[in-house]
């Protein structure tokens, strides 16, 4: 969130210096990812506001009033700055048929004039990066910025004077204000009036009734909508905007009536200060079907201590509580608060822990480790696992992982891969798959025979479980983890094991090897070692292991011994033009020994 300290100043004017106020946030607030001076003297901070304060610090007067609280400095009431115009009666009508629209506020507005907006609005918003339209939307903008609350002006011309606020039909389309097209699904949220889609709730106006040049008469929306419902809206269009950011941290519906009241009170200024008298405000349409609860919060004095780590006085606590201007009694230990509408994030004890926390400052509280009398449980399925795969490790097996998400199966995924969908039902389709590669690979490992199994989860309609599975020659088996250890012991314990920390891993080539054989007939009494040692002097730096004596035997005074040379790169592909000018030159020394011929 960009935050401009010349605006600040407008509701703390006894802030301290821009450099020692990044300090601030930083330390008690939020941190500062960035902090820049403008070429007109202004700063800003770009403050990193984390979703626990979403709610009420995206504004500048949330940023305003946390400080002023800290710096126990004035906070100036916006609400005294603008003038309140006389309203007529109004025919708008609004209708909510939806659950997650939870306030809706509306006012028309006749006879405006949409012009520039004056230099000090345009500023303000060039300040934190955003681009002047019309003194309409830019009034609209400022007040979002402002105090958090997102606002949307229609051309009431260009529609009918009734707004339905309701949920789009699948296939329903419609044209945003930056000319996207978009196609909505059952469960998004619109704003309409009885023959059109006017908005997608929350996250975007449409074309239809945008404000322009020629627009006279408009209809000022301030609503609430259902956080989650925005979220998944913004997500299925592919529209992330700087409203959204808001309603999906879950903003106080009390928000509304303020920011209509600014709305109204900046247009006075911005959209007819030449000609008030002609303009006709018509009253305000308020649908608030439920209104939001008053909420309180007990905390006690011992647990702010204890959870802290340091004795809290009952004067430090009342001192925060009035600077915060939290309405409070205390009583044998005990404080109750009223939360604030705005401060949705206060619902637990913890939650003032925090708060008188980090407004005392973290630095006051020393790091201590915890005395902790802490006995571990032994988890049965953990010994079992344990002890399953010690049994296979010592009969010779290798221990692999596949993966958990298959192309069938009973559970299905909401997201995932388009050909992985599922999560797999046994261990038993992946085992083959890794035998199958590690059978390619075995010249690469030199082993003759594969031996590997896996441990993990398994899931079926009723639930999950844990299978082990293993090959014996090119069967798979596979158990239920308990039929598997029938055999455990009663007396198995899991004891603390010590690893041998000197053996550094050596990342594997990821090109592909090639392997070759070659055969040499040499007179009995010429050991394979002589024959190994003149292919290994010529080989080269491509071959990845000593050559492998795979095949030997004796007929008619001589000596057969076969090799099996593996030759791979760490850096690029091999081809056979390379490998054979290694195979012919390690043939050519051979043959250099009379009686040594090459098969």
């Amino acid at each position: 969130m960009k935050i401009s300290y010349n605006w600040l100043k407008w509701y703390v004017s006894g802030a301290p210096e821009a450099e020692k106020l990044a300090d601030i946030f930083t330390y008690h607030v939020a941190e500062v990812e960035s902090f820049e001076k403008l070429p007109d003297g202004d700063f800003v901070f770009d403050i990193k506001i984390l979703p626990n304060r979403a709610h009420d610090l995206l504004s500048h007067q949330g940023v305003a009033r946390e400080i002023a609280s800290l710096l126990n400095t004035e906070y100036k009431d916006p609400t005294l700055m603008y003038k309140m115009p006389e309203s007529r009666p109004t025919n708008l009508k609004i209708e909510i048929k939806t659950k997650n629209c939870r306030r809706y506020m509306g006012r028309i507005v006749r006879n405006v004039k949409v012009d520039p907006s004056p230099e000090w609005v345009v500023t303000h918003l060039e300040s934190i990066g955003q681009r002047s339209i019309n003194n309409i939307v830019d009034a609209a903008n400022l007040v979002m910025f402002d105090c958090g609350q997102p606002i949307h002006c229609f051309d009431l011309d260009k529609m009918k004077s009734q707004i339905i606020v309701r949920e789009a039909k699948d296939g329903e389309e419609m044209t945003t204000l930056d000319n996207k097209q978009i196609k909505l699904k059952s469960g998004n949220m619109v704003i309409a009036d009885p023959d059109q889609i006017l908005a997608v709730a929350g996250v975007k106006g449409g074309k239809i009734a945008e404000v322009d040049n020629d627009t006279k008469n408009i209809i000022i929306e301030v609503a609430n909508f259902d956080p989650t419902c925005v979220r998944k809206t913004a997500k299925s269009i592919g529209i992330l905007t700087d409203a959204v950011k808001r309603y999906e941290n879950d903003l106080s519906p009390e928000l509304c009536a303020f920011a209509m009241k600014e709305m109204t009170g900046l247009l006075v200024d911005v959209a007819c200060p030449e000609r008030p008298e002609g303009v006709e405000w018509e009253e305000i349409v308020d649908i608030y079907p439920q209104k939001q609860k008053e909420k309180k919060l007990s905390f006690s004095l011992d647990k702010i201590s204890k959870v802290l780590g340091i004795p809290v006085s009952v004067e430090e606590i009342e001192d925060i509580l009035k600077r915060y201007v939290f309405k409070y009694v205390y009583k044998d230990g005990i404080f109750e608060i009223e939360v604030p509408p705005m401060r949705q994030d206060l619902a637990i004890e913890e939650d003032m822990a925090e708060e008188i926390g980090r407004i005392l400052g973290y630095k006051k509280i020393e790091p201590k480790i915890p005395k902790i009398d802490f006995k571990p449980r032994v988890s049965n399925t953990y010994a079992k696992i344990i002890w399953a795969r010690e049994k296979l490790l010592a009969e010779g097996y290798s221990e692999v992982m596949t993966y958990t998400f298959a192309d069938k199966g009973k559970v299905e995924v909401m997201e995932s891969a388009s050909d992985k969908k599922f999560l797999r039902t046994n261990l038993s389709d992946g085992l083959k798959e890794s035998l199958k590669l590690n059978k390619l690979n075995s010249p690469l490992m030199s082993m003759d025979e594969i031996k590997i199994f896996e441990i993990g989860a398994v899931f079926k309609k009723d639930g999950e479980e844990i299978n082990v599975a293993y090959n014996e020659k090119d069967k798979i088996i596979e158990k239920n983890l308990n039929e598997f250890c029938r055999d455990m012991p009663s007396n198995f314990k899991l004891e603390p094991r010590s690893y041998n920390l000197k053996t550094k891993f050596k990342m594997w080539s990821l090109f592909p090897f090639i392997a070759r054989d070659v055969a040499v007939w040499v007179p009995e009494g010429v050991t394979s070692l002589e024959v190994m040692k003149v292919i290994k002097e010529n080989v080269g730096e491509l071959v990845i292991r000593d050559p492998e004596l795979f095949d030997e035997f004796k007929k008619d005074g001589k000596v057969s011994y076969a090799f099996r040379i593996v030759f791979q790169s760490h850096e690029r592909t091999l081809t056979d033009l390379e490998v054979n000018e290694v195979m012919n030159k390690i043939t050519e020394k051979i043959k250099e020994n009379k009686d040594w011929q090459v098969r």
